[in-house]
């Protein structure tokens, strides 16, 4: 599909999951399908789907959450972007990032995975680093709290009152980068706050 963009937002399965840091990117893709009434239905590739548009008559987004645990995303990644012949440089993965402080959105493409197993698995998957990643930024945790401990806990009472606007910026920048471009995007999302 020519103008066509695959969007998955990485997470785990199941309700244990779904509020916790690691689904972070699955929220965003619920946003994006929110915003436009499209439904998840399930697919042959172990994801569920939702076919909609950025808006009418512009560019086809295929929203995708895969079902598999977060580090096997990419044989699910894989096989949507065969089933709908969408090529890696229209793959945007929307995933937390430890790196990036909570409450920010960084955008680029390809680049290592910098420890995050689901991109890494995506990455290989594809057969390239080469397709873009938003990472919404999660922070470290305090102290020393375990990382992999800290990315499965539920967010905490004061990233909760801030988390629906981080989810809706993140869904904001994944519109701005499909109709405008990475370099937009980027310089909307990585300009310092005011």
């Amino acid at each position: 599909m020519a103008d066509a963009w695959l969007v998955v937002g990485l997470g785990n399965p199941g309700p244990r999951y779904e509020s916790t840091r690691h689904n972070v990117g699955q929220m965003v893709v619920d946003e994006l399908a929110r915003r436009r009434g499209a439904t998840f239905k399930s697919h042959r590739s172990n994801a569920r789907v939702a076919e909609t548009w950025l808006s009418p008559g512009s560019a086809k987004l295929v929203l995708a959450k895969p079902n598999s645990f977060m580090n096997v995303s990419g044989g699910p990644v894989s096989g949507l972007a065969a089933f709908f012949g969408i090529e890696p440089d229209r793959v945007i993965v929307v995933h937390d990032e430890l790196d990036i402080p909570f409450d920010t959105i960084k955008l680029k493409i390809g680049g290592g995975h910098g420890g995050h197993n689901g991109v890494r698995d995506v990455a290989k998957a594809l057969d390239t680093p080469e397709f873009t990643r938003v990472r919404v930024g999660i922070g470290r945790p305090p102290g020393r709290q375990d990382a992999a401990d800290w990315v499965l806990d539920p967010f905490g009472a004061t990233e909760r009152v801030q988390l629906p606007l981080l989810i809706g910026d993140a869904a904001d920048a994944v519109e701005l980068l499909v109709g405008e471009g990475l370099l937009a995007a980027q310089q909307r999302y990585h300009a310092p706050r005011e």
